[in-house]
């Protein structure tokens, strides 16, 4: 796990990101235990759900946190047939990160961002595994994933 979360932090640092990342003694995969351990409000929380399109290309939804990515939404936004939903050892593969730990950035992907998530002023993502998280600005998330913002929950 410190390897996936030193290599976050690692990529923060190289390239000038603003963001805090956090590390707990208890998981933070739910969105309920996300909260708790970094005393915030579920609806401060992101989702990252990877996808795979028909190509072999990563798609990553990113929703808040009470909402689920809809694939044919994301197809729609990007005029493609449905993406399925990733495997954990493709997400593995993919994005250099575990399941349960996924950040919103620092990996080669297509990013679609929902526009509720653009609502708030910071999020908490994937810290690198399901021991961390990572408080970043939204608009600095946008501009470091290059994230079209665009609706795809459902």
């Amino acid at each position: 796990m410190k390897e996936f979360e030193e290599k976050l932090k690692q990529y923060l640092l190289e390239n000038g990101i603003n963001a805090e990342q956090y590390i707990f003694e208890s998981t933070c995969h739910s969105i309920e235990e996300a909260a708790s351990a970094a005393n915030a409000s579920p609806k401060d929380f992101v989702k990252n759900i990877c996808m795979i399109d028909n190509q072999g290309n990563l798609i990553v939804a990113i929703v808040k946190g009470e909402d689920r990515a809809s694939t044919s939404r994301v197809a729609k936004a990007l005029n493609i047939e449905a993406p399925r939903v990733a495997t954990p050892e493709e997400i593995l593969v993919n994005t250099g990160y575990i399941c349960g730990g996924v950040p919103s950035f620092g990996y080669e992907a297509i990013f679609l961002i929902d526009p509720k998530v653009m609502e708030v002023e910071f999020v908490y993502t994937g810290g690198g595994s399901p021991y961390s998280l990572t408080k970043i600005s939204t608009k600095i998330l946008q501009q470091v994933n290059k994230g079209q913002v665009v609706r795809v929950r459902k």
